[in-house]
């Protein structure tokens, strides 16, 4: 008899909680549409899906007859959805009541819809630590899938892995499916009866399963992917291949876990998929490491050595870039706060869950936090979950705290219309400037870093040769022209009101006392007042007259260099946009308007000033190539000081739009 095995295939579907409503509808016609459409018409091919919470609301609410024939196939057990965090949040990164929260929440969804509880779920980017077992299994998750590489690190073999394992946490079981890596690279790159026959060569071999999980976006979003999957019928190819093959059958993960008994125990490392683990590193380090794998690699070594040489772990995200550490520690601390309500709300609770979305916080192949829109729905909802909490548990008006554990304290002042942060690490300067009507964080910027696929820019786009179509991982492609000049890095961070002394940062103050809004350095007393929406910042001069003082503001305007922000002066005329460069001698207020904000920021100095602003940009790669993104008007104010004892001041008042 002829030995068959099974493939259990998912997808996994997820938009960005804030993503472009457009780049959905894209996603949805080019992917989600053509593959629900495609598979629905073969009952026979059983496969698993999961949407996360938050796009599947949009889904259903915008193409309910789309979605409908998802529900139809999970009723004539053609699919199996898994569930996961509702808003896709890494599960390792939150806490344990947000995570047990979060679950629920999905499984209740699911369960309502379908009328199908979910005993599996997708492990958001397969970051997998220990912590998260008691979560899972508590919520009533039988499986997760994870990468073959995380077994790997254990020890375990290729020819071993086609199965489910199992582990426990405090005697609590959860059973592992570990993901091809083998498949997740032919999927959908390769013909599909190449697909066909390594699938076919896996029986011969005597193998239980071929575990294939992985985004469905590759499915259609990715470049030349729609193409080929559809137009060319890739799709239709491999389902009817595998279908009239008598050497592979399918089943969703339900039915092969209730068919098959676990291959054993297993304790898995604290890691992430292999292109994770160097996407962590911060340079020099993932240069290091990927030297290390290349050499490896080309001495015939990489298989076999590559489990051991780890790289990072997810949580490195928030080490390598103190913008997602802040965004993270903010949502920690708020989550602390409405835990401590005697009744949390569940307007309240799901801000935070939607705070906690994943994809703002790390940078990949993907843009991630390099995305200030995506960044801007992370703050959206803090602001938003914050203003809800000090209506219901008022704070002190200003209090001092190492919010972020980098050793610095932080003085958090606020009314009940803006909030600035404050950091004592000798600049004085505002690393986050919230206004609470606008549910906006002007403070939410990002500096320039040298990323280790920068090193790439200088080679140049290379193509792909050989049978399929290429993945994003092998190709170097540029949608902007990018120069040296463009990612040279930033050595201070990109904050509100960094001062400079004729040309020179100063970088050498020290704050008064944890409750004052005062710092100090030679000949120079800076002090921070709130009123209202207004931020006033005033320099004492002593003994500097003549001397050039400048201060920079980079200022996140959701407009970015698109055509509804702009500048505005005293005299009403507008030269320019934010993208564009600024010059304006002997001004003494300017004023940024942002459609998209809804509001606007007015400056005003109260002596002449020097005013200048650019776009602060950074360089990141993404799927469709290198990429130049606005993170930041950076405006400059800058006056000779005019005697030698003054007091030179620069106010900041938010303006939301008039209903």
């Amino acid at each position: 008899m002829t030995h068959a095995v099974t493939l259990l295939l998912g997808v996994h579907a997820h938009q960005p909680v804030g993503n472009f409503p457009e780049v959905i509808e894209d996603a949805h016609l080019r992917c989600y549409k053509p593959f629900l459409e495609t598979l629905y018409a073969y009952p026979d091919f059983r496969f698993a899906a999961h949407f996360s919470g938050w796009l599947l609301d949009w889904l259903r609410e915008r193409h309910p007859a789309d979605m409908d024939l998802l529900a139809q196939m999970v009723k004539r057990g053609q699919v199996e959805l898994f569930s996961s965090g509702d808003t896709e949040p890494v599960l390792a990164a939150i806490p344990q009541r947000d995570r047990v929260g979060q679950l629920r929440t999905l499984n209740d969804k699911l369960t309502a819809w379908t009328g199908v509880t979910p005993h599996g779920a997708w492990l958001t980017e397969r970051v997998w630590e220990s912590s998260v077992v008691p979560s899972l299994a508590g919520t009533g998750i039988h499986y997760v899938t994870v990468d073959d590489y995380h077994f790997f690190c254990t020890g375990k073999t290729a020819d071993e892995l086609d199965g489910f394992f199992s582990t426990e946490e405090d005697g609590q079981r959860l059973d592992l499916f570990p993901i091809s890596e083998a498949l997740r690279y032919r999927l959908p790159f390769s013909p599909a009866h190449e697909v066909v026959g390594y699938l076919e060569n896996l029986a011969d071999q005597g193998h239980a399963a071929a575990i294939y999980f992985d985004d469905i976006e590759k499915f259609g979003i990715w470049p030349e992917t729609y193409d080929w999957v559809y137009n060319r019928g890739w799709l239709r190819a491999l389902i009817e291949g595998v279908l009239a093959s008598p050497k592979i059958r399918t089943a969703t993960y339900a039915d092969f876990h209730a068919r098959h008994n676990t291959r054993g125990v297993v304790y898995l490392p604290t890691t992430s998929y292999s292109e994770m683990n160097e996407w962590t590193l911060p340079m020099p380090a993932a240069g290091i490491y990927s030297n290390l794998l290349s050499g490896e690699k080309a001495a015939g070594r990489g298989d076999l050595h590559r489990p051991f040489l780890r790289g990072g772990i997810w949580r490195n995200f928030l080490t390598r870039y103190p913008e997602a550490n802040w965004m993270h520690k903010r949502m920690q601390a708020l989550s602390a706060r409405l835990t401590a309500l005697p009744e949390a709300p569940p307007e309240l609770t799901a801000d935070l869950y939607r705070a906690q979305a994943n994809d703002a916080y790390w940078h990949g192949l993907f843009g991630g936090l390099y995305l200030p829109h995506l960044r801007r729905a992370v703050w959206n909802n803090i602001v938003a979950l914050e203003a809800k909490l000090d209506v219901l548990q008022p704070r002190p008006a200003l209090v001092a705290v190492d919010l972020d554990f980098d050793g610095k304290t932080e003085i958090l002042a606020h009314t009940a219309q803006l909030q600035i942060a404050v950091r004592d690490d000798g600049l004085a300067a505002v690393h986050e400037l919230v206004s609470y009507p606008l549910a906006h964080n002007f403070g939410d910027t990002l500096r320039r870093y040298h990323e280790h696929y920068h090193d790439k820019i200088a080679s140049g786009p290379r193509e792909h040769h050989g049978d399929g179509i290429a993945s994003a991982h092998d190709i170097v492609r540029f949608k902007h022209p990018v120069s040296a000049e463009d990612i040279v890095p930033d050595i201070l961070p990109r904050a509100l009101w960094l001062d400079e002394l004729d040309g020179v940062a100063l970088s050498d103050y020290l704050m008064e006392a944890p409750d004052k809004l005062e710092f100090t350095r030679p000949g120079l007393v800076k002090t921070y007042a709130l009123a209202g929406s207004t931020a006033t910042v005033a320099w004492h001069c002593r003994g500097l007259a003549g001397q050039r003082l400048t201060t920079r503001l980079n200022l996140a305007m959701p407009s970015c260099d698109g055509f509804l922000g702009r500048y505005v002066l005293a005299d009403g005329s507008i030269p320019g946009g934010f993208g564009q460069q600024l010059e304006v001698t002997d001004a003494t207020r300017l004023t940024l308007e942002d459609g998209v904000l809804g509001g606007s920021l007015e400056l005003q100095t109260t002596f002449s000033a020097q005013i200048s602003g650019r776009p602060q940009q950074t360089v990141s790669q993404s799927e469709a190539g290198f990429e130049k993104i606005m993170q930041a008007a950076e405006i400059a104010f800058s006056w000779q000081i005019p005697a030698a004892e003054c007091t030179l001041q620069l106010q900041l008042t938010i303006v939301p739009k008039a209903p």
